[in-house]
């Protein structure tokens, strides 16, 4: 592999031919990312280009392995890469379930043959991934499942329900802890199964919340076929498997709560105080009280990306580093609930804005984003149960 500065160049050239004009710049990734799909062919076609190229590049998922369509890249020569797209203001060019959660459980945990079967598509956009894990009798309690896969051979067939499905609306397959064998403690009787989603019986229903929109939505199986080679890991042998990919859906979660900057159409905590509570000359904040507090926060952005960042660098090397997950995600939600909470007070009834005439303006944004935040530190794991984690993990404390 070349110096890493020599990389640099060479990946400077590459971005400033091969990243179109209107993937740059800040973008809401709710309403912005590119997340591919069967249906990616509906999708803006200079977000599908740039991130076909990316792809053909290995740069959707540039630490992992050639051989499934990553980059092979080494941490230094991934820093590169992150560092040179952020100087160039390029999107990311796939926003994904699957690569956030699923390939990297599979790459540690599934078979050669099932990581040459999903891994590729994965990482070229090909399918989009949904997460099938909580239902309404199964929260924080997950090992309380019940939707249940039942043995037909070569297959199962799968009836029951899943609630919280991010996308599932939108998604091609969906990964699901499912129990097959109810006889069995309810820890030692789950799977891990990979099911497509586009067959007769799965079907999806969108849930509004308090904000006024949401990702998540309830999805029904009804005699769903899930082939035997889809199954993750030892039959009844799902609860691990389960507890891993865990790990990378809360260091993620918190990891982009966590990290600093602007994202497009909110207005920041510090250009918030500025225009409303007043700015000296060389824009420092005037009200003293007001400066401190988002000095405290923009300090705590900074030292967090940090944290995080040093993390991703010792799990390249290598390193264990799942038991951080849960203090990312503990850390990470609660600190985007208080920038929330500190624009709210900043903005006053300036921020009271639904929508209608005028709620294109960034502040009128902000009461809606605020009631959004308040589920942060619920879904993934609520912060009662990353504490725990935490305590016993950790900290090693006695039960």
């Amino acid at each position: 592999m070349s110096d890493p500065e020599a990389f640099r160049a060479e990946v400077r050239e590459w971005i400033e031919a091969n990243c179109p004009p209107s993937m740059r710049g800040s973008f809401d990734p709710q309403v912005g990312g590119y997340w591919g799909g069967r249906r990616r062919d509906q999708a803006d076609p200079e977000a599908r280009l740039w991130c076909e190229r990316c792809a053909e590049r290995g740069f959707t998922a540039p630490t992992w392995p050639r051989e499934y369509g990553g980059g092979g890249l080494d941490r230094a020569h991934a820093r590169v890469l992150q560092e040179e797209l952020a100087r160039a203001s390029a999107r990311p060019p796939l926003s994904s379930i699957g690569i956030m959660m699923l390939g990297p459980m599979l790459l540690e945990l599934a078979t050669e043959e099932q990581k040459r079967e999903h891994i590729p598509p994965m990482v070229r956009g090909e399918i989009r991934w949904c997460q099938g894990y909580s239902e309404p009798g199964a929260g924080s309690d997950l090992a309380s499942l019940q939707m249940r896969a039942e043995d037909r051979g070569d297959h199962f067939i799968v009836n029951g329900q899943k609630i919280w499905t991010s996308y599932a609306n939108h998604s091609d397959w969906i990964f699901c802890l499912v129990r097959t064998d109810p006889e069995a403690a309810k820890h030692d009787g789950i799977s891990f199964l990979l099911i497509d989603m586009d067959q007769r019986g799965c079907t999806t229903s969108p849930i509004e919340l308090i904000s006024g929109s949401s990702p998540f939505c309830q999805t029904f199986f009804e005699d769903v076929r899930a082939e035997k080679r889809n199954l993750i890991g030892k039959l009844n042998g799902g609860w691990a498997v389960a507890k891993r990919l865990l790990q990378f859906e809360r260091q993620s979660i918190g990891g982009s709560f966590g990290a600093p900057g602007r994202t497009a159409g909110e207005i920041t905590p510090v250009d918030a105080a500025r225009r409303y509570v007043g700015a000296r000359e060389g824009g420092r904040i005037a009200d003293p009280i007001v400066r401190d507090r988002v000095a405290g926060l923009e300090m705590a952005q900074q030292a967090f990306a940090a944290t995080v960042r040093r993390s991703g660098d010792e799990a390249r090397a290598g390193q264990d580093v799942g038991t951080a997950s849960s203090i990312f995600k503990l850390y990470g939600t609660e600190l985007n609930q208080e920038r929330y909470e500190l624009l709210v007070s900043i903005l006053g009834a300036q921020g009271l804005g639904w929508e209608g005439e005028g709620f294109e303006e960034p502040e009128l944004k902000t009461t809606r984003s605020w009631l959004r935040s308040k589920a942060n530190t619920i879904e993934g794991g609520t912060s009662e149960v990353q504490l725990n984690i935490i305590a016993k993990r950790v900290l090693g404390l006695p039960d």
